[in-house]
């Protein structure tokens, strides 16, 4: 895909919707070909279709990498605060046919997949840290 044409796409969707930070369709874009790569190493070099899952666990893994500490306050600036964001920016970048779609797919493939917060915060939380409080 040209960049320019996912940088039309990303606009429409902002004079729409104001809802999502224009970086966090980057970093979309970034997570999906982390994913994908991922994807391809893990199937000897086969691309296939990632699910809603693989997707949310690339998305923060890539922050993580990416942001470390930070994660999690920059997802928050950007409007992206659980897993039901990532997918909504999935379906309106499908909506634009910018990202392709089997007929599986689903925003509810999005739901509660993990808590979003959490897992951006508490690998940097200090150990023993995590405990506190479930005795």
């Amino acid at each position: 895909m040209q960049a320019f044409q996912f940088e039309q796409s990303v606009e429409s969707i902002i004079r729409r919707e104001e809802r999502y930070d224009r970086q966090a369709y980057f970093f979309l874009k970034e997570s999906l070909d982390f994913t994908l790569k991922r994807v391809m190493e893990e199937t000897g070099g086969k691309a296939r279709h990632v699910s809603g899952m693989e997707l949310l666990g690339g998305f923060r893994d890539l922050a993580l990498e990416q942001f470390g500490p930070m994660a999690a306050t920059l997802m928050d600036e950007w409007g992206v605060k659980e897993c039901r964001d990532v997918g909504n920016m999935v379906f309106q970048l499908i909506e634009e046919q910018v990202f392709g779609r089997q007929e599986s797919d689903k925003p509810e493939d999005f739901e509660g997949v993990f808590d979003f917060r959490k897992a951006l915060r508490e690998p940097f939380l200090p150990v023993g840290r995590e405990l506190a409080g479930k005795a």
